[in-house]
């Protein structure tokens, strides 16, 4: 793909040009505006940078983030108190940084030393920040003491104003009263002593000067009394001042006071209302039964951050006739609607493994939109209804300011686990042989011979499709035998058959040796742990070779006994019977030396062999009995599916009452067809297993929808880089669970960059109208792998005009559709050059034109082939011959060594020196 431009991706991608351009820029790609054009490795580069950030490797694989930081901030505020205050705050701000690291084994002592540095740090951090509450707390001390000290240095002032205005008065009394005197006595003078005028006017200006002076000290005394009156004012008024000042901040503490009780009381009479509710709802559930439909969980709609004001409410008129419910009775006493909380609401929100968006918002009463916006934040594109997996989910709900808790979902599933008490006495149990091998080296006439009964003569191509369970008496003791398929595509069979076994018996053809086949079922039996007992089969051939077989086996870490190794190897014959006793021998002595052992009392568990859907009994389930004892009537649990056992079969088809270990038994009765490898445990009642069956079932369907939202980013890019790729889709319906899922991944693996294997859907049972309409509605074909279709989809596939095909052996299923794919290839063209000239001179003709005197070198030149020019070995044009002149007559063709006069169509450049090349286009065949 070649250079696009930003916003063009953009679009392409379904993503706005300006996000693009921040994406591209964390990438590290410089990218200024949507116009700027990027290359094919920039888009690979902020491929990879997608990829890391949600989660995913450079592969396309599934990773666990390393490293995740949550950033938070807090702004809280203290009030100042005091009167001159009043109503200021400080803000105090709160940033925390965490950091979540995902470290190996190796660093657990390293992070252990860094969380504990953290951990002394964020302890620093709170000592300073208290010490810093302490130093704020001892400054408002210390204001409230000064603030103390000048109310009484203001009281004091008061104090002296009124004494000062006290004794000016007293003096102003006495200068007064020292004025009235000296006028007395002068008047007095006056009258005893008339006639003596003269001595009178000479003494008469030292009496004035004194009524002048007692006359001036009582107008400083009214100054001095006026100027402590007003003194004593100005000090009266402040002090006025602060006392109001105090009465208010003592009423808006005492309001405060009223507030918190008033919010208590309301709380309290929140809850009380609410428990009368719920003891009334409960009363009303056991009169009347619950509608159907309507639910409420117990985490949801809570509405703990609404408080009711005081007031008067808007009661409602009591319609005549109609009868208020119990538990609705308000309270009148308060004002009508609600109050804003006081703080934020922390919750508790309990988290399950997989939640989805809606319902984690619930949880927390926030709207959804919140949610999705907390997860852009985080970097996480999310809907409503996406799923999220449980630790997203926990970093959202933390980012929120809530309290996670995660839970596991598998509580429900705790009903089925039995206690060592619960279950009987271990006794000694026949052991589980699983027979592996390659395909055709004779495991199912090995057990054919031992059971006596023609088990080959039912298999189709004389191959084992699924898997035998078998318990045969001996007489040594019984033995339960699995046989598993031997060919490629039933590589999961066999790992299924290997997990339950005790001991496998590894078949190997004296005459064939070491097959792929042979070493995955080495490896299978390895994996489980088993003992391995190696059975050299069809030693009655001429052919037979024991010791190449145990030479090919050394090289696979498998040691005979008489190497020096562990592993016993027997030389048997299916055919002859030749060692059969001997290997029953050898399987005898293992499992005494195994001391296998299981309770026989107790509820049975299991594990399922294969599961098939028959016609006329229903879903047909083979299982072998671990532990405990299985009996008709038992409520199970296997896998997503529940039922009640109805019947028990052995492997002759013989009705049995119970099932003891290492039993292998067909049971009826269940739902569905469960998975092979489901285990089988017994549940207390039929409510219990149908919980586990739902819960089982909801978490399937979660975990798959979590996936697919995980891969559709990814799948977009693939889409991008892949363009055009062909898709074969196919229906495939098998008779069991096993040969479904061996035919299923057989397909897949046949996919190729060019041809793409589309499994749209997989089952057990016939071929049903739903499944033709499918296929239909699709543009698939319909597989039936050792099953037909009914009536009503014959019916549906003549009108459609479907494509059915039936199998019964897997080569010719994987055959068929090989071809099929082959055939959905575009046709191929191959370029084969069939003559070469070279120009040696140009010829001008006013009637012709150029023409290319040329000599041939090799093939033959034709006149209806396309042609190139080639000059220095590069091609210059590619078009077709517009004449070809032998002399003077028109030629069809001009072999090698022959001269030649070319004439090239709609082009005028040819010089000599360069080569005219013929070729013709061959149509090849298409492959894989």
């Amino acid at each position: 793909m070649s250079d696009m431009k930003v916003k063009d991706l953009a679009g392409t991608v379904g993503i706005t040009a300006e996000r693009l351009v921040d994406q591209l820029n964390e990438a590290g790609i410089k990218v200024s505006q949507p116009d700027d054009l990027i290359t094919e490795e920039q888009k690979q580069t902020l491929l990879q940078f997608l990829q890391q950030r949600h989660g995913k490797s450079a592969d396309g694989a599934s990773v666990t983030p390393k490293k995740i930081t949550l950033k938070r901030k807090s702004v809280s505020e203290i009030k100042l108190a005091g009167p001159t205050r009043a109503g200021k705050s400080v803000s105090v701000e709160v940033r925390k940084k965490r950091t979540y690291i995902k470290r190996s084994e190796t660093e657990e002592a390293a992070a252990a030393a860094e969380l504990l540095k953290q951990k002394e740090a964020e302890d620093a951090a709170a000592e300073a920040a208290k010490l810093q509450q302490q130093e704020l707390e001892a400054q408002q001390q210390r204001e409230r003491l000064m603030e103390q000290e000048a109310a009484d240095r203001e009281a004091a002032a008061v104090a002296a104003a009124i004494e000062a205005e006290k004794q000016a008065a007293e003096e102003a009394r006495l200068a007064a009263e020292e004025e009235q005197r000296a006028l007395a006595e002068e008047a007095k003078a006056a009258a005893e002593e008339p006639p003596a005028k003269t001595q009178k006017s000479q003494n008469q200006e030292p009496a004035l000067t004194a009524s002048q002076l007692a006359h001036k000290k009582l107008e400083e005394a009214d100054a001095k009394r006026r100027a402590a009156n007003l003194a004593r004012i100005d000090a009266e008024k402040a002090l006025e001042a602060r006392r109001k000042a105090r009465e208010e901040e003592e009423a808006l503490e005492k309001a405060r006071e009223e507030a918190k009780q008033a919010a208590a009381e309301v709380q309290a009479k929140e809850q009380k209302a609410e428990r009368q509710k719920e003891g009334d709802a409960r009363v009303h559930a056991k009169d009347k039964p619950a509608k159907r439909g309507k639910f409420q969980r117990d985490d949801e709609f809570e509405r703990k951050e609404l408080h009711v004001s005081e007031g008067k409410t808007g009661r409602r008129k009591k319609k005549k006739g109609v009868s208020q419910p119990r538990g609705a009775v308000r309270d009148t006493a308060g004002e009508h609607g609600f109050s804003m909380p006081t703080a934020p609401v922390v919750r508790e929100v309990s988290v399950p493994e997989t939640i989805s968006v809606s319902d984690l918002a619930q949880r927390m009463s926030v709207k959804a939109a919140e949610v999705i916006k907390a997860l852009m934040g985080l970097g996480t594109m999310a809907t409503i209804n996406q799923v999220l997996d449980q630790d997203t989910a926990v970093i959202v709900v933390e980012e929120m300011g809530h309290v996670a808790k995660p839970t596991q979902d598998n509580e429900v599933e705790l009903a089925l686990t039995v206690s060592d008490e619960d279950l009987g006495e271990l006794k000694s149990r026949a052991p589980v042989v699983t027979v592996m091998g390659h395909v055709d080296h004779g495991k199912t006439s090995l057990l054919d011979y031992i059971r006596r009964t023609k088990v080959t003569t039912g298999e189709a191509g004389g191959i084992t499709q699924h898997i035998g369970a078998y318990k045969v008496e001996t007489s040594r003791g019984e033995i339960a035998f699995l046989d598993t398929p031997g060919h490629a595509a039933f590589t999961e069979m066999r790992s299924r058959g290997a997990k339950v076994t005790d001991i496998v018996v590894l078949v190997v053809a004296a005459d064939d040796g070491v097959m792929p086949q042979t070493i995955e079922a080495i490896q299978h039996a390895k994996a489980a742990e088993s003992i391995l007992i190696v059975a050299v089969n069809k030693m009655d051939k001429p052919d037979a070779n024991p010791d190449r077989v145990k030479q090919e086996l050394v090289n696979h870490e498998v040691i005979p006994e008489d190497w020096g190794g562990d592993v016993q190897f027997v030389p048997v014959s299916a055919l002859t019977g030749q060692g059969i006793d001997d290997l029953l021998d050898a399987i005898s002595l293992q499992a005494e030396i195994m001391e296998l052992t299981a309770p026989v009392e107790g509820p049975a568990n299991g594990t399922v062999i294969e599961a098939r859907l028959d016609k006329g009994r229903g879903t047909v389930v083979t299982v072998l009995v671990q532990k405990g004892t299985l009996k008709k009537g038992d409520i199970v649990v296997v896998g997503q599916e529940y039922g009640r056992v109805r019947a028990l079969f052995d492997e002759n088809g013989q009705q049995l009452e119970q099932a003891g270990p290492s039993t292998p038994v067909e049971l009826l009765g269940l739902s569905s067809t469960p998975a092979a490898g489901d285990e089988l445990q017994v549940a207390p009642d039929e409510r219990t297993a149908r919980e586990i069956s739902y819960f089982r079932q909801t978490r399937a369907r979660e975990m798959k929808m979590a996936q697919q939202q995980a891969a559709k980013l990814d799948d977009m890019f693939n889409k991008m880089e892949a363009g055009d790729v062909k898709t074969l889709n196919v229906v495939i319906k098998a008779d069991v669970h096993g040969s479904a899922e061996a035919v299923s991944q057989g397909l897949q693996k046949l996919s190729t960059d060019l041809v793409q294997v589309r499994v749209i859907a997989s089952g057990v049972g016939g071929i049903n109208e739903t499944d033709a309409q499918l296929a239909a509605a699709s543009d698939a074909i319909l597989i039936g792998f050792n099953v037909r279709a009914d009536n009503t989809a014959r019916k549906v596939i003549a009108e459609k005009g479907l494509d059915v095909q039936y199998f019964s052996i897997i080569y010719d299923l994987l055959d068929v559709v090989t071809k099929a794919m082959t055939g959905m290839l575009e046709p191929v063209y191959k370029d084969e050059i069939i003559g070469l000239a070279r120009v040696d001179d140009v010829f001008r003709s006013p009637k012709f034109g150029d023409i290319a005197g040329c000599l041939v070198l090799e093939g033959m030149v034709k006149r209806n082939n396309p042609i190139r020019v080639l000059r220095d070995n590069v091609v210059i044009f590619e078009g077709e011959l517009e004449s070809l002149r032998r002399f003077k007559d028109d030629v069809n063709e001009v072999s090698a060594g022959t001269e030649c006069g070319i004439g090239v169509r709609n082009y005028k450049d040819v010089k000599p020196g360069d080569q005219i090349e013929v070729f013709e286009r061959v149509l090849m065949k298409p492959t894989l």
